[in-house]
């Protein structure tokens, strides 16, 4: 497949005419090719961009809304084809694509189609003053989407959504490394008949054509989701030019479990939040803490589900753990191993290589589990984002809450207890954006996502994703 720039409603080259090869992840063969692209990209998306807003800012709640609609009605359409491009793309299970990715990105424009109806602003009476103020939420303009490879149409979509809703236009850029179901977007839009220039999607490098979008001059609003070195370079550009700024970065996570907790639910839910995905989920709880009373016994039994698990090919619907989504991020996460193992980690499960046959020379990795000592490792400290866990065990409620806490990142957790009194002091006092107890993504699409410290700043979803992607102005009244 060759994949072209999206831009004004028409699928161009680049201006440059450069290329980049696509990758296959479960074989690691070249697939497509993807557009090299540079600022004159962006800039031409810009202009699309900027000339669209004005009609489209100006259009009522209720076009917009039949338009989100209409494309959420699409992706589902088309889920199959979907969720097989997004499997061959990433190198994640097909099922896990139809299951939960490419149906989160039809609910993502099916909430903000309704929600954009529902929005409302403030009105405050000052009494005394004989006075009234009312808040108007208006569109920003041309705003800038940056979104990651792991989840690339799930995290495109929870993007876009919202920011088209409230009537902005976009320009927006997926992972080089994934690009394709971006690239299909762009077909659904114009089937379900998104104006030429609301949408305009850029493909290329974060270094140039990311870059571009987050240094140019009139785009007035950047949402990213990605790692945090690169979170910190894009503030670094963008808030000296007083931009707005979403920044949804990494996590590691902690997955507290007490020997008062459902333990069967708690043991299958924990393989799942360890290794959906691979593991390449900034939501994975990949620091595991057990109360020592069912350590061992959790060890056991956390050991043999995990062998369980069948690595192979993402096509494949028997397939649990599919390919890492490159070769350069299969070497990355298996440095990881190395290390922890050389700290001293106890490697109890995996940390191989897989040959899977028929793809011999895929981006596959055995889930790993290895025991850890201390919380200072840097298999604790440092995000992985890979199916890797490492797992250790604690005695009283203040050692763990200490132990979670003591980590750079706050985006989520994941406590397992039936004490109502723990619940509620966990909660409390978990640094992080996020906390689950008794589950794990249990996702409510109307509530704020993000987290505390390295993890980011701002958060998105529901009414926040509204607010982020408008600007707010008071009107104050005085009558006699």
């Amino acid at each position: 497949m060759k994949i072209k720039n999206y831009i004004n409603g028409e699928f161009v080259n680049p201006i440059e005419d450069n290329w980049m090869p696509n990758y296959n992840p479960s074989n690691g063969e070249v697939c497509g090719q993807i557009p090299d692209s540079t600022k004159k990209d962006v800039e031409k998306a810009y202009e699309a961009a900027a000339n669209a807003f004005p009609e489209w800012s100006s259009t009522t709640l209720e076009e917009r809304s039949t338009v989100l609609a209409k494309i959420a009605a699409l992706i589902i359409e088309r889920l199959d084809s979907l969720a097989s491009a997004e499997s061959k793309d990433n190198g994640k299970p097909i099922s896990l694509a139809k299951e939960v990715d490419i149906p989160r990105a039809a609910s993502n424009f099916q909430f903000f189609a309704n929600a954009i109806t529902q929005f409302s602003s403030e009105a405050h009476e000052s009494v005394g003053f004989n006075a009234v103020n009312f808040t108007l939420r208006q569109s920003i303009g041309v705003v800038g989407c940056i979104s990651p490879w792991n989840l690339p149409l799930y995290l495109f979509t929870w993007k876009i959504a919202p920011a088209i809703a409230a009537g902005n236009c976009v320009v927006a850029k997926p992972s080089e490394i994934t690009p394709m179901t971006a690239f299909l977007l762009g077909e659904i839009c114009t089937a379900a008949g998104l104006p030429k220039g609301v949408l305009n999607i850029v493909h290329g490098l974060g270094a140039k054509a990311g870059n571009a979008i987050v240094a140019h001059p009139k785009i007035k609003a950047i949402s990213f989701t990605g790692g945090t070195k690169t979170g910190a370079h894009i503030a670094s550009i963008a808030a000296p030019m007083f931009k707005k700024l979403s920044l949804e970065l990494g996590g590691k996570n902690p997955n507290i479990i007490f020997a008062d907790c459902d333990y069967d639910k708690m043991l299958t839910t924990t393989v799942r939040s360890s290794f959906a995905n691979q593991g390449q989920i900034c939501l994975c709880g990949s620091r595991i803490f057990v109360e020592e009373k069912i350590y061992e016994k959790f060890k056991r039994d956390f050991i043999k589900k995990v062998a369980q698990l069948k690595v192979g090919n993402p096509s494949e619907e028997t397939t649990k753990i599919g390919a890492l989504v490159s070769k350069e991020h299969l070497e990355k996460v298996k440095g990881h191993i190395d290390v922890a193992v050389t700290e001293g980690g106890k490697l109890l499960f995996g940390g191989n290589k897989v040959a899977v046959m028929g793809s011999e020379n895929g981006y596959y990795l055995q889930p790993t589990i290895i025991e850890v000592a201390d919380n200072k490792c840097k298999l604790n400290q440092e995000e992985v984002f890979g199916p890797v866990v490492a797992i250790m065990s604690f005695k009283t409620d203040k050692e763990v809450l200490q132990l979670a806490n003591d980590v750079k990142y706050g985006l989520s957790a994941t406590v397992w207890t039936n004490n109502l009194r723990r619940t509620m002091q966990f909660s409390q006092q978990l640094q992080t954006g996020i906390v689950w107890v008794n589950t794990w993504m249990l996702r409510d699409l109307r509530t704020p996502f993000g987290g505390q410290k390295d993890s980011g700043i701002g958060r998105e979803g529901g009414i926040e994703a509204l607010r982020f992607f408008t600007e707010s102005k008071n009107i104050c009244i005085q009558y006699d």
